[in-house]
């Protein structure tokens, strides 16, 4: 079993990240430990593609003076998709970011709970 665990680490690694960024996710009721936790995740799931598509004793797909590497590619498609989905964990970071200071300016706290409370009594 642990030599299994060993021989998968970045897997292991990437499981125990989930987790952590899952528990973190559901157990604070703090809107900033939430992104983070959610940030937590990304970079799991990151990990976890990139792992993947990496194969040993092979090369970028670059050709260097025409020359074709009898080794072959590592595929290039698992890179682009972690750099694609860096960029779009980024930006969604900023706009939840910009939504709870909203929510702090509104109703001076990041507990969900509270939040969802005095959004409850303004309706009612």
């Amino acid at each position: 079993m642990l030599q299994t665990i060993l021989s998968h680490l970045d897997v292991t690694v990437a499981v125990l990240l989930f987790g952590i960024g899952f528990t973190t996710l559901l157990l604070h009721g703090n809107l900033i430990k939430k992104i983070i936790g959610l940030n937590i995740m990304d970079t799991a799931v990151y990990l976890f593609l990139t792992s993947q598509g990496y194969i040993a004793g092979r090369s970028a797909p670059i050709l260097r003076d025409g020359v074709v590497s009898a080794a072959g590619y590592v595929n290039p498609v698992p890179s682009g998709l972690v750099l694609t989905g860096i960029v779009v964990s980024v930006s969604v970071t900023a706009v939840m970011l910009a939504l709870a200071i909203r929510l702090y300016r509104r109703y001076h706290t990041l507990d969900i709970d509270r939040i969802t409370l005095r959004m409850k009594g303004e309706d009612g």
